[in-house]
């Protein structure tokens, strides 16, 4: 199979013909609500809010980084857009149809593929490798000898001899090579995005250094456009163009790696930043950036999420919810204080303009 060049440049901000760059795919409202076992016959039905009203872009040819703390809702916003869970409410296009409505679910689980953090769980053991690869293709009607076939490629491209490889059985492979073994297999549709959830977090750092840099490969060769779940953010500072913040199952920010990481304006996602390891002893602090645990998502708190660790709380705070609001032209944040180097303003709401 031959590599595709990406026609789209891989700057965020411009797109195909030096033109704005457009979304590849676009969720509006998603919601996921996940019902809790009542503990009586007339107790009150109760929901997990995993993901409770969700609207963010993915650019044709970018990076976008989801980080937050566990159970901040960044997996199930992943399986939403592969509708492995159906979402309760909400809207996907992707490249501008309706997902589900002008594009049929078929059509759509081509275009999209998944990478999971589990190496082992996501290959069958009855499986060759070979075989695991080539599945997907014939079941979407690719003949047998030419899905092997372009499982082998597959199998080269990732950086594994398919004469070596491609008869031999899941455990008969390390982390680093099964983890290879996916990424071959999401390939094999030729999809346009690749979902990878917290993909290189078991590997050794060795072996994770040569898978990131084997995807940033991959993306220039093949024209991919990424969704990279990560709790290292020194990983998605290296990987990322793009990076989103969840909170408690919302967007608490989102802008370009470089606002992010140089002036975060939520005060969740400046904690974030702080507890990133640093190799400077004089920058390292005994300080933790948050205290407490992340409310119970069954029953949130009133107005913004965060207010109850918010070191910069105020009175409206837990009476008002935060709009995901512009700041700049490459910064939004859900914040009624926008927080920049030292002290805090109010940030520009959707009804106001800002200076």
């Amino acid at each position: 199979m031959s590599a595709v060049i990406s026609p789209y440049n891989l700057d965020p901000g411009v797109g195909e013909r030096g033109g704005p760059a457009q979304p590849l795919i676009s969720a509006r409202g998603l919601l996921k609500h996940f019902p809790v076992k009542s503990s009586g016959l007339f107790a009150p039905k109760k929901v997990v809010r995993a993901v409770d009203g969700v609207d963010f872009d993915i650019l044709k040819g970018e990076t976008l980084g989801v980080v937050g703390e566990s159970g901040c809702g960044k997996s199930t916003t992943a399986r939403l857009l592969m509708n492995l869970i159906v979402r309760d409410k909400g809207d996907l296009l992707f490249d501008g149809e309706t997902v589900g409505e002008t594009l049929p679910l078929a059509q759509y689980r081509r275009q999209v593929q998944m990478v999971f953090q589990d190496s082992y769980a996501s290959l069958n053991p009855r499986l060759t490798i070979e075989e695991s690869i080539a599945f997907a293709p014939q079941v979407h009607g690719v003949p047998a000898a030419k899905a092997i076939a372009r499982a082998h490629d597959l199998l080269f491209r990732v950086g594994l001899e398919p004469g070596r490889f491609a008869g031999r059985y899941p455990h008969e492979l390390s982390g680093g090579q099964r983890q290879r073994v996916n990424i071959a297999r999401a390939l094999a549709l030729e999809p346009r995005l690749i979902i990878l959830d917290e993909a290189v977090s078991a590997l050794d750092k060795s072996v994770e250094a040569q898978v990131l840099n084997l995807l940033l490969d991959l993306k220039r060769d093949f024209g991919l456009t990424y969704l990279f779940i990560s709790h290292d953010l020194n990983v998605v500072k290296f990987m990322c163009d793009r990076v989103m913040v969840m909170y408690l199952g919302k967007v608490a920010e989102i802008g370009t790696r470089a606002a992010i990481f140089g002036e975060a304006r939520h005060p969740y996602s400046a904690a974030l930043l702080a507890s990133m390891p640093k190799m400077d002893p004089s920058e390292r602090t005994m300080e933790p950036p948050l205290s407490g645990d992340p409310p119970n998502p069954i029953d949130p708190p009133s107005g913004c999420r965060f207010h109850t660790r918010c070191q910069f709380v105020e009175d409206i705070c837990s009476r008002e919810v935060p709009p995901l609001a512009s700041l700049s032209a490459e910064q939004s944040a859900a914040c009624l204080m926008a927080v920049p180097g030292s002290g805090h303003s109010r940030a520009p709401s959707l009804g106001e303009t800002s200076a």
